[in-house]
């Protein structure tokens, strides 16, 4: 009867138009004053709880970085490197959409922003060369979800915090996933365009692919940071957050120079002598290589007896100038220029770069383009963690109530088995996803049926990737999905013409869903290679 009674007050309220956030807090407090025997003092303790959960912390930080990644110049490098990739196939750009998105994903965690990014770009792009609008805004609906299954995911933070399970695992275990949907999307349009004539770019070579690798090299880095980081012991998921963020605003204001004081400058002039370009690019070879040897060395030898810090930056070193010279022997040859000549004349485009960077230092971290957009992260950040409080509240109600147990002790007695049981998961989510925000859903269902699923047998690293999987179709199914709101907003059309034209495409989703659910080995042999089974206590 309690479960009725608390479950009664939150649908009642978000009937009447209530705020979820709101409605998850509102009926937990009505329900413990009316109903229950615990203290009212538990809410100020849960709430509090909310604001002091360490795993929680990661939240804002990955927010801030997906705000900087967001710029269009980080969206349209990707999107590139992925024409380069696989635009020459039937349906390339079709497929370079989706690829970008996946890339995207991997360094926002964020399915709108997602969205934002590549679809702003890539929908007008492929109506330019003769897709439909209406194909166009339906891969860009499916494709964008992926950003919540592809770490780092904003989703699987929650889950882990709300499960107590370890968000390494949850990222490791969305890695295989991740990359089956986006195949299985990516083989729909090549099908599709097969049958319909759809046109290929041309293949232009390796070398523009090297290039399109190149211009995107400074973005996707952040997802070899990240889990690097993680999984060579450096830091936690949360301190990777932090990482992330303050690469992402060093990336996107001082190296891609996509806002700022420093936009629109490039890094060499058309007045610069081409001797001296040479000598630069050279040498940022060599600076960018020993960077990322130090970054990488120290993930992977960190916890060496016999090789030192020292060790690693020698053998960098050497290998860094033996690049930089390689690359300017090889270009200064055709200007018959020496190799000491070029590096020399180099230096003087070293010395400007580095004297306007430091100049537009505290401009750039202050300015108006920093503050609208930290003004956009907190806002967003604000929203998510005023929801997730409520709804951890929300659970703290039911744990004291005991609900969660006696549907466990429901669901057996009257026969499911964790087939059923994660048959009944999929169908409560799938229902649940299309009125209601993804983290806050999540925050309310994962204490109800985490207990059932550890009594059935069921891998808790394995139910966390079900469970997103079904929030990513949430966001493409009405009447809430909000990729189809943002998509709609993007592309200007109605949001019944995107509804139309993403279900073609949810329906890869669902078979995709399918084989995550009834196959676990798609989610745990990552995570349990590398890390060991999740104890659960």
């Amino acid at each position: 009867m309690e479960a009725i009674i608390l479950f009664a007050f939150v649908l009642a309220m978000l009937f009447i138009g209530i705020p979820v956030g709101i409605s998850l807090g509102l009926s937990s407090i009505l329900f413990i004053t009316f109903f229950s025997h615990d203290s009212l003092s538990s809410v100020a303790i849960s709430l509090f709880g909310a604001g002091q959960h360490y795993t929680l912390l990661a939240i804002p930080f990955f927010i801030l970085a997906s705000s900087y990644m967001s710029t269009g110049g980080v969206a349209k490098r990707l999107i590139n490197f992925a024409i380069a990739s696989v635009g020459h196939f039937r349906g390339g750009l079709a497929m370079a959409s989706v690829l970008a998105c996946m890339m995207f994903a991997a360094l926002s965690g964020s399915s709108p922003a997602t969205v934002v990014a590549i679809g702003s770009i890539a929908i007008v792009g492929m109506q330019q060369v003769g897709y439909s609008k209406e194909f166009a805004s339906g891969i860009i609906a499916n494709a964008g979800t992926l950003g919540i299954l592809i770490p780092p995911s904003i989703v699987m933070v929650v889950y882990a915090a709300a499960t107590d399970v370890s968000v390494g695992r949850m990222f490791l275990a969305g890695v295989i996933p991740g990359l089956l949907a986006g195949g299985m999307l990516m083989l729909a349009i090549y099908v599709v365009a097969r049958i319909k004539n759809l046109p290929a770019e041309e293949w232009k070579g390796f070398g523009h692919l090297v290039r399109g690798g190149k211009e995107a090299g400074w973005g996707l880095f952040l997802v070899v940071i990240i889990m690097g980081g993680i999984y060579g012991g450096v830091f936690t998921p949360t301190e990777a957050a932090v990482v992330a963020a303050v690469y992402s605003i060093f990336v996107a204001l001082f190296v891609y120079r996509d806002m700022g004081p420093l936009k629109g400058q490039t890094w060499t002039n058309d007045n610069d002598a081409a001797h001296a370009r040479v000598g630069f690019n050279g040498t940022v070879y060599g600076v960018s290589f020993f960077l990322v040897w130090e970054i990488m060395s120290f993930f992977a030898l960190a916890g060496s007896d016999t090789i030192t810090g020292g060790d690693r930056a020698l053998w960098g070193a050497i290998m860094s100038v033996v690049l930089a010279i390689f690359y300017v022997y090889k270009r200064s040859a055709k200007l018959e220029q020496s190799i000491l000549v070029c590096l020399s004349a180099g230096l003087p485009i070293w010395g400007r770069n580095l004297s306007l960077m430091l100049r537009g230092f505290f401009p750039a971290l202050f300015g108006e383009e920093s503050r609208k957009v930290m003004l956009e992260g907190t806002k967003t950040t604000i929203m998510l963690m005023f929801i997730i409080a409520n709804a951890l509240l929300f659970a703290h109600t039911l744990s004291s109530e005991r609900i969660p147990q006696m549907i466990t002790e429901w669901m057996l007695g009257v026969g499911f088995n964790w087939f059923t049981f994660l048959i009944a998961v999929n169908i409560l989510l799938l229902i649940g996803g299309q009125f209601m925000e993804p983290s806050g859903l999540l925050v309310i269902v994962a204490p109800v049926v985490f207990p059932i699923a550890m009594k059935l047998g069921v891998d808790p690293i394995h139910l966390g990737i079900i469970m997103v999987v079904n929030m990513e179709i949430g966001m493409i199914t009405p009447p809430i999905g909000l990729n189809l709101f943002v998509t709609s907003g993007i592309t200007g059309m109605s949001l019944a013409r995107v509804v139309k034209a993403a279900m073609p495409f949810v329906l890869v989703l669902m078979v995709f869903l399918v084989l995550v659910t009834y196959i676990p080995a798609l989610s745990t042999m990552l995570p349990y290679s590398i890390m060991g089974p999740e104890i659960v206590h």
